[in-house]
């Protein structure tokens, strides 16, 4: 096997994030679910948008926000994400750029506009998102870079990405791809609405052996496996995947690797501000670990910082210097 020209290439939604403060009250009257994820359409963009506040444009995507934060820890990367030929989608490409990631996916011209999540962000830090998928459902299978997926250690799968009909076709042939080349096949879960819609196919590929690597939280274990029992969840789980981390918010974190178990307490934070994005950089500082061989609990710690430093700011990418952050803390 040759060695590999990235440490991790993913595969998911290149999204713009619109964060802005507002009040439980606010929440409630747009009629949102507080903390959950909606999908909209884009006249329901424009209504949420119009009474949004100040708001911040942060380029965001779950995939393309962990492979941010392992940029940030010296992995190289590379994103294969749908953008618009428009000024969200030029910000979008700006910034995974700037932060040494490859991006390469030709531009889509016309409608739809490049994908949004409208966020907002309750006093408490709880986020409530709003997404406008646009030109990120229309990723199609020919974008794809095979020789470049086949190329990487790791393939990073975005769960929330297999909703639209073309990703998922682009996904799949990602998978067969990483599969022909001896490399491994990692796969976020994303959120419980995806497993509600897809959970007969993720079980699939969890069944077919197709996925090394499964990132999950509490919630979503629960709906894939079936029962609110953990322990089981979680036994059901590792007898079929190689490696299962499973994040469970303030009580931290567990996962199971080839039959050894670990285990990581959540990292002390001083004032949460916003939850967005706290999962992906979970995964993005366990996967650093995992790749540069470090002990199970040691790559379980680094997510945990990450995540830590995520949820103290606004927006979804990394602003301290993680690299620096993970040195202090791991000495």
């Amino acid at each position: 096997m040759s060695d590999p020209r990235y440490d991790v290439i993913a595969i998911g939604n290149a999204i713009v994030d619109v964060v802005a403060s507002c009040s439980d009250e606010l929440i409630e009257e747009l009629g949102m679910a507080k903390g959950g994820m909606t999908l909209i359409d884009a006249d329901q963009a424009r209504e949420l948008y119009a009474a949004m506040g100040p708001a911040r444009e942060i380029s965001g995507g779950s995939a393309a926000n962990t492979l941010a934060g392992l940029s940030a820890l010296g992995v190289q990367c590379a994103f294969v994400g749908q953008v618009a030929d428009d000024q969200l989608g030029q910000v979008f490409a700006h910034d995974i750029r700037a932060v040494g990631i490859d991006f390469d996916t030709p531009s889509r011209k016309g409608e739809p506009a490049t994908a949004r999540c409208l966020i907002f962000v309750t006093p408490d830090g709880q986020r409530t998102m709003n997404t406008f998928l646009g030109a990120s459902q229309f990723l199609p299978a020919s974008a794809l870079d095979e020789e470049a997926v086949g190329g990487a250690s790791i393939v990073y799968l975005e769960g929330y990405l297999w909703d639209p009909e073309e990703p998922r076709k682009a996904m799949r042939r990602a998978i067969e791809s990483a599969r022909a080349a001896g490399r491994k096949v990692a796969f976020t879960l994303s959120d419980a609405f995806v497993i509600s819609r897809y959970g007969d196919d993720f079980r699939g590929l969890i069944a077919d052996g197709l996925i090394d690597i499964l990132f999950a939280n509490e919630g979503e274990m629960a709906a894939l496996t079936q029962t609110d029992d953990f322990e089981a969840g979680l036994a059901a789980l590792a007898a079929s995947v190689p490696v299962v981390v499973i994040t469970r918010s303030e009580q931290g974190a567990v996962a199971v690797a080839h039959g050894t178990r670990a285990s990581v307490a959540a990292e002390p934070v001083e004032h949460v501000v916003d939850t967005t994005g706290a999962g992906d950089l979970f995964a993005a500082g366990f996967l650093a670990g995992y790749v540069k061989g470090q002990p199970l609990e040691i790559s379980l710690r680094m997510g945990a910082i990450a995540a830590a430093e995520i949820i103290s700011h606004y927006g979804a990418r990394p602003e301290a210097d993680l690299a620096a952050l993970m040195a202090a803390k791991l000495g």
